[in-house]
């Protein structure tokens, strides 16, 4: 296929949107990517998410090429990194505080055309809420059952209220509810497979929160635009921390307890929140004395988070078979979950949601009659079928590619002795072998095909994304074709490339 800037002409019949209607259930980041997705699309849809209000948890999240031409697409990207740090490298202590391995990022920018950000948790998910109309989204709708046939998929709430679409997409977290009661349902008919009947393992135990405005004066290096991104590593307790600075002159912290054998949750722990404050206060204690490079402890910047932010979770690692059954469809963590050590857990649910969305958009449906009152499927469980079968058989190899990076990453923060060989190895790693490490990471761009596409900046080409010839049926002007860097810091290319990213054959 041509590298040409030039887009494909487009057919003269340009496809509408599906009549279909879609419920998700999980307000977080996947859930709320592909509702933004949806809005932008025309489809109908309607969004429950189980807790009474959103509570800005969570630490920092990592964005580079591998979401930043996305984000351009949908209008965000331009806020994203005005409310973001650009990472150059990142330094890795041993508990002497002596440098062990430096991590260099700076080449993010030339060969992928967007520099690796650091935002906190909380400020993405403002950002891209600003795109899903309030109204459309229902708090304090736990999820209790489902029902699906030919007619349609029907949600039961804790309050008894019920909600009918002809999509279900259960985006609600590694102890999704919509997960749960799919699986109680294959397991009913004997085809779920045991892999899947297994609980979450974890290995890890993360203290994480997000501080207030620090004093500059004080915390000098947190200033302007760069990101200080640090870690620590303990030599004898098993124990690592990472520090980020972000804007509003804040750090973002995580605490990472590496536990000594696999263990699982017991079931109750479904009930509980991933995210939550209740039992953080006892660990906050036990590694307030954790040394930094600057002079100070964990517990300064500890002491200077709000006890609402500091959040205590299991970091469970599973990677499940089934992602979907009849009208039902899992995203995000409730069909994989990753250690967040390589950061690729969020990236991954906006992934899966950018190419559902793509997917979504072209199932056949018939019109909606308006004047029902009864809700009436629009599509045959065939063709949501193959939607769906479409969707995991272009996410789940890229997905067991980044599970097994996060899996490794995560075993690399450990202080055992085979990863402190590893990490001495790292620096005597020749350039060119880190550059294939990060183009693994960041070689997967997908974009949205009935949105403009946005033309590759960088010198190393995206990866084939198998839904972009959807975008054929759509006139595509071209957007970002060859311009500045993005990112706050500015820096030329060293070769201009304008191919579109579908252009990759």
């Amino acid at each position: 296929m041509s590298t040409s800037s030039a887009p494909s002409p487009p057919s003269q019949d340009i496809p509408k949107p599906t009549n279909a209607k879609v419920l998700i259930v999980g307000v977080g980041i996947g859930g709320l990517v592909l509702a933004a997705l949806l809005e932008k699309a025309g489809i109908e849809y309607e969004v429950f998410e189980r807790a009474k209000k959103v509570v800005p948890l969570g630490s920092a999240i990592s964005l580079g090429a591998n979401v930043m031409y996305f984000f351009e697409q949908i209008g965000i990207a331009d806020k994203v990194m005005a409310n973001a740090q650009y990472v150059d490298d990142g330094l890795q202590y041993n508990e002497r505080l002596e440098v062990a391995t430096h991590m260099a990022y700076r080449h993010h920018a030339e060969r992928y055309g967007f520099y690796s950000n650091i935002i906190a948790r909380s400020l993405l998910y403002d950002i891209i809420a600003e795109l899903v109309p309030k109204e459309k989204i229902h708090m304090n709708k736990k999820v209790l059952s489902l029902l699906q046939n030919k007619e349609g998929v029907m949600i039961r709430c804790w309050d008894n209220t019920t909600y009918h679409g002809d999509v279900l997409v259960g985006a609600d977290g590694a102890y999704s509810a919509v997960r749960q009661t799919l699986y109680a349902q294959l397991q009913a008919k004997g085809i779920l497979p045991k892999s899947d009947k297994e609980q979450l393992p974890f290995t890890n135990v993360c203290l994480v929160g997000t501080t207030s405005p620090l004093d500059v004066a004080k915390y000098p290096y947190i200033q302007g635009e760069k990101c200080h991104f640090i870690s620590v590593i303990a030599d004898k307790k098993p124990y690592s921390w990472v520090l980020f600075s972000t804007t509003e002159n804040r750090i973002c912290w995580m605490v990472i307890e590496h536990l000594n054998s696999m263990s699982s949750k017991s079931n109750d722990s479904f009930r509980s929140t991933e995210w939550g404050p209740e039992t953080a206060e006892q660990m906050c204690k036990e590694v307030r004395d954790f040394v930094l490079p600057d002079g100070c402890t964990l517990g300064d910047f500890i002491d200077q988070t709000p006890k609402e932010y500091i959040s205590k979770v299991m970091l469970e690692e599973k990677l499940f078979e089934s992602w979907f059954s009849g009208r039902t469809v899992l995203l995000g963590d409730s069909a994989h979950k990753m250690h967040p050590s390589a950061g690729l857990g969020a990236v991954s649910a906006i992934h899966d949601a950018v190419i559902l969305a793509n997917r979504l958009y072209h199932l056949p449906s018939t019109p909606r009659d308006p004047t029902l009152k009864v809700f009436e499927a629009c599509t045959k469980v065939d063709d949501v079928k193959a939607v769906f079968q479409a969707y995991k058989d272009e996410r789940y190899p890229l997905v067991v590619q980044s599970y097994a990076t996060s899996k490794q990453l995560a075993k690399s923060l450990s202080n055992k002795l085979v990863n402190q060989l590893t990490r001495k190895m790292m620096n005597h790693m020749p350039q060119w072998l880190w550059f294939k490490v990060l183009d693994k990471m960041m070689e997967f761009r997908p974009q949205c095909t009935f949105l403009p596409l946005i033309a590759n900046r960088g010198t190393v080409k995206p990866a084939h994304q198998v839904s972009l010839h959807l975008a054929d049926q759509f006139p595509q002007p071209l957007k970002g074709i060859v311009g500045p860097i993005q990112g706050k810091k500015k820096a030329p290319l060293s070769s201009e490339v304008s191919e579109v990213a579908k252009d990759d054959k």
